[in-house]
């Protein structure tokens, strides 16, 4: 086969988000020979599990008549990283995002502007009927279209550089065995390293008592980019899912062709609930949270758990209501609500009381959770008498909210926070270039997803809902665009020689 005289105008390592968007942008730019090295057995990577992306001024806001500025949004983002980031990276992305989906759209997709939290404003979580899944089927045929050759199974061992540090090639493994492929531009994509215990505790991250919820990467392109001479940006970083409970139970939204399958977390965060440790007591204000910021919270619990716990008044409430899954936005299909009863019982019945307990008594559900009884009914009365003043003198947690909890059944939750992805390490520039360590670019090389840095701070972008997802989509085909002008100006040097 000749394996060691392979050639090839690009290589994308990784098949996730970011590397298939980037091969579908660089064959539609012009590039003929491009191959994408996938370790797992097959593409699609963690964003395959994710919901939608974000977006700024797309088709689908437009329709539904959300504004949904970029300046506005690019603020945000630098505001909320407390400048933390690299603005020119964030602009670089958010500019581009709503040209995704709608390029996303020209190939056949179709997408609703719905919210991820309570605090999404405006909105900008992007959601297709096969969520993730379905925009990584999509791209991965649209590679197979346009010809470009993916090798499953396949992981890149290291990045060749000539003598003045520019990329000339990969070293891959098949079957056991090495093999070189000749290139001049490669993409990492490579999804992070969550799952290299030496690199977690390298940038101290802590994951004591934390499952895993996302793909278990090892870091593959940071290494690779380390040992090619790459500076390293906002590592240490951890893209953290929850509080959710303990079960795979899903939320189902509407029936066939629009049925949406949401996370029964989404009941975590709803406002009129309240939250306990393992001992019983109540930590933090349940209203005014930001999704991914609450995760702080839990994770400076004991054992990262958190128990949500509800009344048969509340559950109808949620019922009735269930805020986080309705639109509200113009032209948009008002959701149907959710039978959250019928849902509970299902999970009662599968896990036979794992994730949740449900019961007429307190005492039952602290004898579940572990706690002393008399701590948890005196929370309980706590809470219950700042809801009947009005005000809660020990969170604060916003009046509209308070809701005593006296009506049984009661319900406990059992939820956790879960490792979805770390972000950032490569250090990169807005072209998705990584940049050596005197913050010049290593020639040919490029970046893309979680494994770039500079995009995002240590504690994920909420306000700003599908911004890993869509950084993936659109870091990677920022890369895939430039990688053919770096190809252009490449060939025009050879020419002239």
């Amino acid at each position: 086969m000749g394996k060691q005289n392979i050639e090839k105008q690009l290589v994308i390592i990784g098949g996730g988000g970011a590397g298939l968007a980037a091969a579908v942008a660089a064959a539609e730019k012009g590039i003929k020979d491009i191959l994408v090295l996938e370790k797992r057995l097959a593409t699609g990577g963690i964003s395959a599990m994710a919901v939608g992306p974000f977006a700024a001024d797309s088709p689908a806001q437009k329709r539904q008549r959300i504004i949904a500025r970029k300046d506005d949004l690019y603020k945000k983002a630098v505001e909320w990283g407390h400048l933390n980031v690299n603005p020119r990276i964030v602009r670089a992305f958010i500019d581009k995002s709503g040209d995704t989906i709608e390029w996303l759209e020209n190939k056949g997709l179709f997408f609703r502007v719905l919210p991820h939290s309570a605090f999404d404003n405006p909105l900008t979580g992007h959601v297709s009927t096969g969520m993730g899944a379905e925009i990584l089927k999509l791209l991965a045929a649209e590679c197979i279209r346009l010809g470009v050759e993916i090798r499953t199974h396949t992981p890149a061992v290291k990045i060749l550089t000539d003598e003045k540090g520019r990329v000339n090639g990969v070293v891959a493994s098949s079957g056991g065995a090495e093999f070189t492929i000749q290139t001049k531009r490669v993409i990492i994509s490579t999804g992070g390293y969550a799952g290299n215990k030496e690199l977690m505790d390298k940038y101290g991250l802590n994951t004591e008592n934390m499952s895993m919820q996302g793909i278990p990467h090892t870091g593959d392109g940071l290494i690779m980019a380390i040992e090619t001479g790459a500076a390293i940006d906002s590592s240490g970083m951890m893209l953290v899912g929850g509080p959710s409970p303990v079960t795979k139970a899903r939320l189902e939204i509407n029936t066939g062709e629009t049925a949406i399958r949401m996370p029964l977390g989404y009941l975590a965060k709803e406002d009129y609930v309240i939250w306990i440790n393992k001992f019983g007591r109540r930590f933090v204000s349940e209203s005014d949270q930001y999704a991914f910021q609450s995760t702080n919270a839990v994770r400076r619990q004991p054992h990262n758990l958190v128990y949500i716990l509800l009344d048969s008044k509340t559950v109808s409430l949620t019922k009735a209501e269930f805020k986080l899954l309705d639109p509200n936005a113009g032209a948009a299909p008002k959701l149907d609500p959710v039978l959250l009863e019928s849902v509970v019982q299902q999970v009662v019945l599968e896990d036979e009381g794992k994730s949740v307990k449900v019961s007429e008594s307190w005492q039952v559900i602290a004898k579940w959770v572990g706690c002393d009884p008399g701590v948890l009914q005196f929370t309980i009365d706590e809470y219950n008498e700042s809801c009947d003043r009005g005000y809660d003198a020990v969170f604060a947690k916003n009046r509209e909210f308070l809701l005593p909890l006296r009506t049984p059944p009661y319900y406990a939750f059992r939820c956790e926070c879960r490792i979805n992805n770390t972000m950032g390490g490569i250090k990169i520039n807005e072209k998705m270039e990584v940049l050596n360590r005197d913050s010049q670019p290593i020639p040919g090389l490029y970046a893309a997803g979680v494994d770039a840095g500079g995009w995002t701070s240590d504690t994920y972008c909420s306000v700003e809902a599908g911004s890993a997802f869509g950084f993936a989509l659109n870091s990677g085909r920022i890369a895939g665009e430039n990688a053919i002008e770096y190809t252009a100006k490449y060939a025009e040097t050879r020419s002239n020689r």
